[in-house]
């Protein structure tokens, strides 16, 4: 897509560039702690053991803080980059419709359970994006949680969040 059809979508909300620079910023973040905290466990070859808790991490802490470095010098460096759409007010409001539910969707699954919350996520979905009856959504929503409920709670016996309906079922 040329940069003139991606402008036609919509006003301009970010670049790539600031887009680049944000993510890196923020991975460097995160590898700041794997690092510091792989240090904390023990990032050195034991005699006899082998490595440490925190080998393996911290090695992935130095690859991810290389990768970020060269992603922030390339995107500091990449003029053109500024130029570039990375995403239009539009495309981010169709982003926020799934986000937002999704954020509902993990507060609401502490207070009545993963298996509700997502039989009701499902159905909500199908109908708003899909465009499908409300009663089919509910019904392969439900569908849907009671098979991971027999799949995790009967047969793999891992407990996942349960809500009131689950303890007024017994589990």
């Amino acid at each position: 897509m040329s940069e003139h059809e991606n402008s036609s979508a919509g006003p301009r909300l970010v670049s790539n560039r600031t887009m680049d620079i944000v993510v890196a910023l923020v991975l460097l973040a995160v590898a700041a702690v794997v690092i510091v905290d792989s240090l904390r466990l023990g990032a050195g070859w034991r005699p006899i053991e082998g490595p440490a808790a925190g080998y393996f991490p911290f090695y992935i802490g130095l690859l991810l803080t290389i990768s970020s470095v060269v992603t922030l010098v390339r995107a500091f460096l990449d003029r053109a980059g500024g130029e570039k759409t990375f995403v239009t007010k539009p495309a981010f409001r169709l982003v926020l419709a799934v986000l937002v539910p999704l954020v509902v969707y993990i507060v609401v699954l502490g207070f009545i359970g993963i298996y509700v919350a997502s039989a009701i996520y499902i159905a909500l979905f199908m109908w708003y994006f899909g465009k499908y009856p409300i009663l089919r959504g509910a019904t392969i929503g439900v569908a849907v949680s009671v098979a991971l409920f027999l799949m995790f709670e009967v047969w793999f016996l891992v407990p996942l969040p349960k809500g009131p309906f689950e303890e007024f079922l017994g589990y």
